[in-house]
């Protein structure tokens, strides 16, 4: 069996302020440590459902040399590759192979959502709102169409408790999931004791590699249209041009495309 592992820093037990999670700031190393922990617990439950490859992609964007480079190599699990991305989305090799299941690990709510923990939709874009053919997404959805565009489900998300609430509400109920933190404001949350979570995180992974059949890889449809509201006008000035975009607003454009991965990568790059 193998299984993907897609984590970000902001929904990880223990991380509640922004500065927590910028590369350099005095409190990252801790996120850092308690962000690998958090993976490996995943791990654990993956090894013990019957993985027998795992691969850690780390979707976490903290300036600088961190960038998409948040965990700590050496207190990784052994039985682990990750993968350092240069840009968001750039990886798919894995997925590409055939990969029977998705996890995702230390998720956060999107943007405007109230009491997400660090609520936002892909750090350093000026998104306020983004569709997939109608349904408003996040980073977790973004995620689980890149995942379902290879026919890989996500079978677990953990998180806060909002980012919890929005994966079950586009994936179905059957999605496992595991709340490490209930969010009381964009930086305040009541967390679970680190080596709890990371308990209840192993044996949610181990729970939802049981049935890799209890949800269905995610596909926004096709055709796809991507719609993307944008804070400012700067950025549908400079797609207004791009093949397959169109600027329906001031600050909002369209990507149309016949397959979602085409749509995204009409616009987004």
């Amino acid at each position: 069996m193998k299984v993907f592992i897609v984590s970000d820093l902001e929904g990880v037990s223990g991380v509640t302020k922004g500065g927590q999670t910028t590369g350099g700031a005095p409190m990252y190393e801790e996120s850092r440590r308690l962000y690998t922990e958090e993976i490996n617990a995943a791990v654990r439950g993956a090894k013990a459902a019957g993985a027998t490859e795992i691969v850690a992609m780390d979707c976490h964007g903290a300036g600088g040399e961190w960038m998409f480079n948040s965990l700590i190599p050496e207190l990784l699990d052994e039985a682990c590759d990750f993968v350092v991305q240069d840009e968001w989305t750039e990886y798919t090799e894995f997925l590409e192979s055939g990969v029977d299941a998705a996890l995702f690990i230390g998720m956060h709510a999107m943007a405007g959502t109230r009491r997400g923990v660090m609520n936002h939709t892909v750090s350093g874009q000026v998104w306020q709102n983004l569709w997939f053919n109608g349904v408003l997404v996040g980073e977790t959805g973004i995620n689980a169409a890149l995942c379902g565009n290879w026919g890989c489900p996500v079978l677990m998300v953990s998180g806060d408790d909002a980012a919890c609430d929005e994966a079950r509400e586009l994936l179905g109920q059957e999605l496992v999931t595991v709340a490490v933190k209930q969010g009381l404001g964009s930086q305040s949350a009541r967390n679970i004791a680190p080596l709890r979570a990371r308990a209840l995180i192993e044996d949610g992974a181990r729970r939802a590699l049981a049935d890799l059949s209890a949800v269905e890889p995610f596909l926004p449809g096709s055709p796809c249209e991507i719609q993307v509201e944008y804070k400012n006008t700067r950025a549908p000035d400079a797609l207004r041009h791009r093949p397959g975009v169109e600027r329906v607003s001031d600050r909002m454009i369209i990507s149309r495309a016949d397959d979602w991965w085409d749509a995204w990568r009409q616009f987004f790059s």
